[in-house]
């Protein structure tokens, strides 16, 4: 985990504290979206990723995570709201993602990467 964050902070010039909030954001999505046996194979590849989506799963989406509620747009939206109300831009969003997926390509697979992107509707112009 510490290689995934470290990579994150360079990609994107977020300060650690918040490159693990944006990780666990994107973590508690992918496990409650994802498929779960390929959401099984990222986290046993990624150790400590349980423990950031369990800190993150109750985070709300702000403002943005509220109207694309409303709006249906759940899923990929409302993980936008809520990244974006956890302070970053769209750019460092996706930066975040870009290094997220490209590090769990190398972890988890390719295979397994795919399989999560292909089953997210949205999620593959983020990645």
């Amino acid at each position: 985990m510490d290689e995934l964050i470290s990579r994150i902070m360079a990609a994107s010039g977020l300060d650690e504290t918040l490159a693990k909030k944006a990780v666990g954001i994107i973590l508690a999505f992918l496990q409650k979206e994802g498929p779960s046996a390929e959401i099984g194979q990222l986290f046993a590849a990624l150790p400590g990723a349980q423990e950031l989506a369990a800190a993150e799963g109750g985070a709300k989406g702000g403002l943005l995570g509220t109207i694309g509620g409303m709006m249906g747009g759940g899923g990929v939206m409302a993980l936008g709201g809520q990244l974006m109300g956890a302070g970053l831009s769209m750019g460092q969003i996706q930066s975040v993602s870009k290094e997220m997926f490209a590090v769990g390509r190398e972890k988890a697979g390719e295979d397994a990467m795919g399989a999560i992107v292909g089953a997210i509707p949205g999620l593959g112009q983020f990645v």
